[in-house]
Order: C-alpha cells, then structure tokens, then sequence
C-alpha cells in the first residue's frame, strides 16, 4: 500500500510540473486566435481613441490610417503565435503586442 501511495504522489508531482509548463503554450495559442480573429477590430478601437484623445477629425482620419496598420499588425502577431504557440520565444511566451488583446486596455 505504501508503494502504490509513493507512486501516486509522485505522479501527481510530476504531473503539477508538466501542467503548469503546458498552460505558457496554450495561453500564447489563445492569444493567438484570438488576435488572429479580432485585428480587425482595431478599425473600430483606433478611431474611437483618436477622436477621445484629439478630436472627430483626427479621429476619421489618422485614427482609420491607425486602425488598418494596427489592425495588420494584430493579425499578423496573431498568425506568428499561432504557428509558434508551443515555441518559448519571447521568453517566457511572453505576448509581442501590449495591450495583449484589442480591448484589454489602451496603448
């Protein structure tokens, strides 16, 4: 009985070490659908802090030029960690783009 009890604990040790290992892939992965799938939004997201920040002409002008540069940037961050997702590059799987999401905060 102690052996089967030694075997499990260290299952579970070992276990705890790969999960935690497995969640840095698979939020890069997420990230990368998710931005893959949303870039576009910065179409709507440039514009609306362009004119919140400036004024309603700055925002129809240099915040849609904003928005279609952001928006490919975002899309194509998101296609790189899709196709690198279980890759550790950045260190760390750490995100390219801040904020990580189109509406997780502003720039």
């Amino acid at each position: 009985m102690k052996k089967v009890i030694l075997v499990a604990l260290v299952a579970i040790f070992a276990l705890s070490f790969t999960c935690a290992y497995a969640q840095s892939p698979i939020i890069k992965l997420g990230r990368g659908l998710t931005n893959t799938a949303s870039g576009w939004l910065e179409l709507v997201k440039q514009p609306y802090e362009t004119t919140k920040a400036e004024n309603l002409l700055a925002g129809l002008t240099v915040g849609i030029l904003k928005g279609v540069g952001m928006g490919l940037v975002r899309t194509g961050v998101g296609i790189y960690e899709l196709i690198t997702f279980p890759i550790p590059a950045p260190k760390g799987f750490e995100p390219l783009l801040q904020p990580e999401y189109v509406f997780n905060g502003s720039k």
